[in-house]
């Protein structure tokens, strides 16, 4: 699972033409040499396998090239004059618009601990020197392959988190042991910040005790855990464990549904659909909470006495007669309004 998703950036010129011309020509490789024959050759080779390539002949170039076009994948010299391979490397994958361009190193160093430091600079992969053009495709199209599916899940999880905010759902995933909340939704950051006062990567600590408790038996039966319920005033914050959406020997992650329930919005809707006054909707409603009398009459400051007339009225609206069918009409009528709702 990846962190929190960067701001999107906005396509240089540069970015875009190219990105047209991939339409045609594949995917955009940047190459990075200070040696002209290597660049002649991996230009050659790969121009005629159909990629839309680019060159940087420095370490400062190959920012620049990298930053502007955000090729598809860089094939990077490890030893170049001023800013090395290495340094390249490191830079682009701690720069957010390029930390997912996949990096293979070309190198003439076959000692362990040079191809070791290319891997922890950020390379995937890497090909020793003298360059063979097949070789280079072959690693090249594996890479370019986990690539693509990276982006198409990404893309895909991204239209899935922002179809569950258009229809009121925000969703957020927390990694587990650690706690730290590692991807929201806008609403979910909106939702956080409004009931529980806290920000990204900090998980509420309510919500926090709450997966910590009931992940064990979700994760070994596979039993979703009772919603967790965060009130404020008339306004309340649900929230559903969805599903396991990652795991590793570090630990696991979990997607986290919430809704913001109001209890205003439903009784205002039942007192249009079920033809109620607002007094008796709002009677109603706690009936099917499944409070008394008394408890209605003190919420609402009023006498017990008055409630049960209310009551009586509204038995009389929805053709019933108990306490008991008043709220299954309402219950009903309530799941299909708003069918998020806890009751």
């Amino acid at each position: 699972m990846t962190q929190l998703s960067p701001p999107t950036m906005p396509a240089s010129p540069l970015a875009r033409t190219l990105r047209e011309q991939q339409g045609a020509h594949g995917d955009l490789v940047l190459i990075v040499d200070d040696v002209p024959d290597n660049l002649a050759v991996l230009h050659d080779a790969l121009d005629e396998s159909g990629y839309t390539v680019l060159i940087a002949t420095n370490g400062e170039q190959a920012l620049q090239r990298a930053a502007q076009a955000r090729p598809d994948i860089v094939l990077l010299d490890a030893m170049m004059p001023g800013i090395d391979g290495f340094e390249v490397a490191r830079r682009l994958k701690a720069d957010a618009a390029t930390a997912h361009i996949p990096i293979v190193f070309m190198t003439g160093l076959t000692e362990t601990e040079h191809l070791v430091a290319a891997l922890e600079a950020g390379g995937v992969d890497y090909v020793t020197k003298p360059i063979k053009p097949k070789e280079v495709l072959a690693r090249m199209n594996v890479h370019l392959q986990g690539a693509r599916r990276a982006r198409q899940e990404a893309h895909q999880a991204g239209q899935a988190r922002n179809a569950l905010d258009a229809f009121g759902y925000a969703s957020i995933t927390v990694r587990l042991p650690e706690g730290r909340l590692i991807w929201q939704t806008a609403l979910a950051r909106d939702l956080l910040g409004r009931y529980c006062e806290t920000q990204a990567p900090e998980t509420p600590p309510a919500v926090l005790g709450w997966l910590r408790q009931h992940a064990p038996e979700a994760r070994a039966r596979g039993i979703e855990p009772p919603a967790l319920v965060i009130a404020q005033g008339a306004r309340s914050l649900s929230l559903r464990l969805h599903r396991q959406t990652g795991e590793d020997d570090a630990g696991d992650e979990w997607m986290i549904v919430m809704r913001e329930v109001s209890d205003t919005a439903v009784i205002e809707a039942m007192s249009l659909s079920l033809k109620l006054t607002a007094r008796e909707a709002e009677v109603l409603y706690w009936v099917v909470k499944g409070k008394t009398n008394k408890d209605i009459g003190e919420i609402l400051g009023s006498s017990p006495a008055t409630a049960k007339k209310h009551l009586e009225r509204v038995y009389v609206k929805l053709g019933v007669e108990t306490r008991t069918a008043a709220a299954g009409v309402a219950i009903k009528r309530i799941r299909e309004l708003q069918p998020q709702f806890e009751f």
